[in-house]
């Protein structure tokens, strides 16, 4: 399947010699939820900005469902809508009118019936007649997402869509995401709440200093990169590892009270038995056993630290 976004050799460097972007190749697969991860400064929004028209590139090109983005911008702009970081939004105007007039602002005919369900489906409905200015934060950011899909856009851009949302709002919109996705909605999101990456996506991209690192699924991503560790509770404290268990890898915690046995995929699980049979034969009795596995955060924070 053709994918619905194409970013091929993408640069970006500013006025001031700063290189935003260096030579990014990235396809964005119709249907998906993409997250797009990386630090501050990483080139995250700059790559959003190019791909949305909003900052020209340096080099490089971007299709949008077939469509470039230089040669046939309206056509590409009208598949998009972007919800950005800011909540800068009209502020004396009610929901209803700004959700009504942004769908105008693509040349759309008014449908009353796609802004109810909108405004429904974003449980703004109770609010559609009061003043932004009145609202919460998380109620303005709802606004925003309310706006970029007024024109019954394919592809939503969330540019850190929960930032300064509340733990149980946050659930609530990523259920929202979800039943985009299911429409047939393709949504890419970046955010640092890494949680709401692990929680959502189908696919993470990394991107750090301009360059992605990696682009994966995200359970090839979690099976491949995520640590797995059996932690073992010793029913007697030790100073030292016998060097008869030399081979595993083993580590003592700091008052050798737990011996950790690291492994990264499924099929090291056969040398626990063996590990275990070992400690025995050396005479190392322990209390408690359990396990434990990387999540996408350790992952992030690995991968960003060797590029760094």
């Amino acid at each position: 399947m053709q994918p619905i976004i194409s970013v091929s050799n993408l640069s970006k460097t500013y006025a001031s010699g700063f290189h935003a972007l260096k030579t990014i190749n990235l396809e964005i697969r119709r249907g998906e939820i993409f997250a797009l991860l990386g630090p501050n400064g990483a080139g995250k929004t700059t790559l959003i900005g190019i791909v949305c028209g909003i900052v020209n590139a340096s080099s490089g090109s971007v299709a949008v469902d077939g469509h470039d983005i230089s040669r046939d911008y309206r056509a590409a702009r009208s598949l998009i809508g972007l919800v950005p970081q800011e909540l800068a939004t009209d502020t004396f105007e009610t929901v209803w009118a700004t959700v009504s007039f942004s769908r105008g602002l693509f040349g759309k005919k008014a449908n009353p019936e796609h802004i109810t369900k909108v405004l429904k489906d974003l449980s703004l409905w109770d609010k559609k007649d009061s003043k932004i200015l009145t609202l919460s934060g998380g109620m303005k950011r709802r606004v925003l997402i309310a706006k970029a899909l007024s024109h019954e856009p394919q592809i939503l851009f969330l540019d850190e869509p929960t930032a300064g949302v509340d733990v149980e709002l946050r659930k609530d919109m990523w259920q929202v995401i979800r039943t985009l996705r299911d429409s047939g909605v393709t949504v890419i999101l970046t955010t640092h709440y890494i949680e709401e990456a692990e929680e959502m996506a189908d696919r993470i991209g990394v991107i750090n200093h301009g360059e992605i690192i990696l682009v994966e699924d995200k359970v090839e991503l979690m099976r491949k990169l995520g640590k797995k560790q059996l932690i073992l509770e010793l029913a007697a404290k030790l100073t030292a590892l016998p060097e008869t268990l030399a081979g595993y890898g083993l580590t003592l915690n700091a008052d050798g009270s737990e011996m950790i046995y690291s492994y990264d995929d499924a099929g090291e699980r056969s040398g626990i038995a063996t590990l275990l049979a070992d400690l025995n034969q050396a005479g190392i009795g322990f209390r408690d056993l359990h396990t434990t596995q990387s999540s996408l955060e350790d992952i992030f924070v690995g991968l960003v630290s060797k590029k760094s």
